[in-house]
């Protein structure tokens, strides 16, 4: 039964996924102008001459000479066919190169985020559950508050600087300047661990806070069930108590949240990784973005709307796993 389900989900997802695509392609669309206007504009204010012709030539070279849904059209063809996400007209390389060359890198990041933010947020979310109003749990719903409140970017630029005012170091970028383009070695990887930490850290702290609420708030409703006073009453162990059941199902809500944390920790890397210098997707899509390099943007957000869609097919097959109360279609196994 699971895997008519999964197939029958993967097929739902066929005509979501287009729909996403069209919709991306829109809204990259709708800004007044294109990248060879932006480009020519530079070049004007650079003070170099733009013949009409040489407008003409590129027009043609980019394909923009063609209908917004001819050029869509070639570019999801190519995509499905042959995983040719187009040409970027700014770096003037395939999309699917740079992709290939910071993507890895974005998305390893984001994972890593992803167990950092499991790993606190579920002991700290049971350990403020069950002891209420403790010393504890007031501070840690204080520092959640703070990594709610306090946008990436800003807490990015205060330990960049608090680290460098007080060691001298700064971590910017994956390597240290004399380590970028050195062979791999344990010296180069050491040398990695401190600023890979830090941006891991930044990213993971905010998603870490809403889920210690969560995961609270959701322990908190369960242990006022009646099975757990019944439980309670016949004189199981408090341990036993809480891993058998009222832990089990408050993880439930945080499984179903899979489907938008890795896409919601991959956008939150961008600004991050442009304070902190990383070679990832973050510089690239915000340059992307404002030179309207359509394919190079959209063939982003495409890439982290599936993994969006993916995301929820996976929690979704997690929750009918773990929780015995799920079942496929209303009908039991």
């Amino acid at each position: 039964m699971l895997a008519r389900y999964i197939i029958r989900r993967l097929l739902q997802f066929i005509p979501l996924l287009i729909a996403i695509s069209i919709i991306i392609f829109v809204i990259i669309q709708l800004p007044p102008g294109d990248y060879l206007s932006t480009y020519i504009v530079q070049m004007k204010n650079s003070g170099t001459d733009v013949d009409q012709s040489y407008i003409i030539n590129l027009t043609r070279q980019y394909g923009l000479d063609q209908p917004a849904h001819i050029q869509y059209f070639y570019w999801i063809t190519n995509i499905v066919t042959k995983l040719d996400f187009g040409r970027s007209f700014q770096w003037q390389q395939p999309v699917s190169q740079i992709l290939s060359e910071r993507l890895p890198a974005t998305i390893g990041i984001a994972l890593l985020s992803l167990v950092v933010t499991w790993g606190l947020a579920i002991p700290i979310g049971i350990y403020s559950a069950t002891h209420q109003y403790s010393l504890g749990d007031y501070i840690f719903i204080f520092l959640g508050f703070i990594g709610l409140a306090v946008p990436g970017f800003l807490l990015a630029l205060g330990a960049v600087y608090v680290i460098f005012v007080n060691t001298g170091v700064s971590l910017t970028g994956l390597f240290s300047p004399e380590y970028v383009n050195a062979a791999w070695s344990w010296a180069k990887f050491v040398n990695m661990l401190p600023r890979l930490g830090l941006v891991v850290g930044i990213i993971g702290l905010s998603q870490t806070a809403g889920l210690i609420r969560q995961m609270r708030a959701m322990l908190l409703d369960e242990l006022q069930k009646q099975y757990v006073i019944t439980a309670r009453a016949k004189g199981l162990e408090e341990k036993k108590l809480l891993w058998k059941y009222p832990i089990r199902l408050a993880v439930n809500p945080m499984v179903s949240t899979i489907g938008w944390i890795l896409p919601g920790l991959i956008s939150g890397e961008i600004v991050v990784s442009i304070v902190l210098s990383m070679p990832t997707m973050g510089p690239v899509v915000r340059r992307a973005l404002i030179s309207q390099d359509m394919y190079l943007a959209g063939s982003f957000l495409l890439i982290v709307s599936v993994l969006t869609v993916f995301g929820t097919l996976l929690s979704d097959i997690a929750l009918a796993v773990i929780d015995p109360r799920i079942r496929f279609g209303g009908v039991a196994e």
